[in-house]
């Protein structure tokens, strides 16, 4: 039997299940391949546990997901990148198996984090469809230009493939039988599922479109409540959808929603998502309450119509004042996240939207505070157009040397410069509905990368969205 090793070095707390693996397990496993995963985040000593398997073990292959290449919060700027190198390392150590770097935070930017890691090998897309075929082309001594979203180092130069996207109907067994789901929902408070892929809105900030695709893919609502009962029979039963936002295209929610409604898990199940604050009917959101969704976290960016122009939304106040309506009118749970500081972003803009989060009254608003600067994004281009250097008085960050983009970067506007949290944090004051850039451990810290306050949630039995884990906290509500 031809076995394969998948890693996951996500080091996040409270843990998050790397759901591409179990999708890809199932994909080598309908091709022969015995898989085994390797969950570094339940490790209690790395590089031993990578020896000993090793040890144990002959593989034909290991891969290593990277999901986000750091924390995407202004007030660490913590990357991720270094640590993948050194699990490489560690790999390196004690096997020449040939390692192939995946993920969507790897798809962003895959030859340089391949340079940096030294990694010969990336899958740039979906690990379903191109993991098996270059394990099989490279076998069998094959051309491997044939192997679609492949990247490859040859010699001092790093090529990549034709693109590929997979139609999501032929994603294999939706059982999730690989990664520890249970352990996983213990100890992260939730489950995940995805409904669909890929993206056609045109936010400048946005990395989704560039790592899953600019045109949106949706799986069958019959699999997605299949993974449903699945997950559920292990003992699941709060979940996150995945979908950048589940309302677009709203026809295919509310497919999803009478799905699940039909098949009798609406009364069985919580979830939560993100969502987009238009389009968003009373028919979506009736629907939505009755196949067991919870809460919702609205991606509204700003309460200034210039701003979300500039940002590249397609909504105005206006639409985020009737789901404010819609969303009190049945009774759903629903958070406003804010990305202050954007192109065009004044200290007018940003006071336009605090009081604007203050009059319509969210059970809570997330605060950003800096627009993470991603490569392949509109906003990047415009900044490299513009010159990455310290020059540049709109960037924050590691800005020298950092063309590429690979280490945290973040936009503020000039107009605002340094002095956009103080601002802030002036505007919010102790209002405890907003989740702003705590450098400390409180119940208001929006970083969830090692959140001390959640993990002890979730071992007191908080289950759920980790914003309204926080909020039933503040709330002094007890777990449900």
């Amino acid at each position: 039997m031809r076995r394969i090793l998948l890693i996951n070095p996500n080091l996040m707390k409270p843990v998050v299940a790397p759901l591409a693996l179990d999708y890809i397990a199932a994909s080598l496993g309908d091709k022969g391949y015995e898989v085994d995963i390797l969950d570094l985040v339940f490790s209690e000593d790395i590089k031993g546990d990578i020896a000993r398997y090793f040890r144990g073990q002959e593989v034909e292959a290991v891969g290593i997901t990277i999901r986000n290449i750091d924390d995407a919060y202004y007030a660490s700027q913590q990357s991720f990148i270094p640590w993948i190198k050194e699990v490489v390392g560690y790999i390196k150590e004690v096997t020449d198996t040939p390692i192939i770097l995946g993920g969507c935070g790897f798809s962003l930017i895959p030859e340089v984090i391949m340079d940096y890691c030294e990694v010969d090998w990336g899958i740039k897309g979906e690990g379903e469809l191109s993991l098996p075929l270059f394990l099989e082309a490279l076998n069998e001594g094959r051309d491997l230009t044939s192997v679609p979203n492949l990247v490859s180092r040859e010699g001092e130069v790093f090529v990549r493939n034709k693109c590929e996207f997979l139609d999501l109907d032929k994603l294999s067994s939706s059982r999730r039988t690989t990664v520890d789901s249970g352990r996983y929902f213990r100890e992260g408070g939730q489950g995940s599922i995805e409904t669909k892929r890929g993206c056609e809105k045109r936010c400048i900030y946005c990395a989704d479109p560039v790592s899953k695709g600019r045109k949106y893919r949706l799986r069958s609502p019959i699999k997605v409540v299949e993974e449903f009962r699945h997950l559920l029979e292990m003992g699941i039963d709060r979940f996150h959808l995945c979908d950048s936002e589940f309302n677009l295209p709203e026809e295919h929610a509310r497919d999803v929603c009478e799905e699940i409604i039909r098949s009798g898990l609406g009364d069985r199940i919580r979830w939560y998502t993100y969502a987009s604050p238009r389009p968003f009917s009373e028919k979506l959101a009736s629907l939505m309450k009755k196949a067991g969704c919870v809460g919702i976290d609205f991606g509204v960016d700003s309460g200034s119509d210039k701003i979300l122009r500039n940002l590249g939304r397609d909504f105005t106040i206006s639409d985020i004042r009737r789901t404010t309506s819609i969303c009190r009118e049945y009774d759903i749970i629903f958070m406003f996240d804010l990305l202050l500081g954007g192109p065009g972003e004044t200290e007018e803009t940003l006071r336009d939207s605090i009081e604007l989060m203050k009059a319509l009254d969210p059970h809570r608003v997330g605060v950003s505070a800096g627009v993470r600067i991603y490569p392949g994004t509109p906003l990047a281009k415009m900044v490299q157009r513009e010159g990455v250097s310290g020059d540049n008085k709109s960037l924050f960050g590691k800005v020298e040397g950092n063309d590429d983009l690979l280490w945290p970067i973040f936009y503020i506007s000039p107009e605002l410069g340094g002095e956009m949290e103080s601002y802030l944090a002036e505007l919010i004051g102790e209002d405890e509905r907003f989740f702003f850039a705590a450098r400390e451990e409180t119940d208001r810290n929006y970083n969830y990368n090692d959140n001390r306050v959640l993990v002890e949630a979730i071992e007191r039995g908080y289950r759920g969205a980790y914003w309204d884990i926080l909020r039933r906290l503040q709330e002094k509500l007890p777990p449900d």
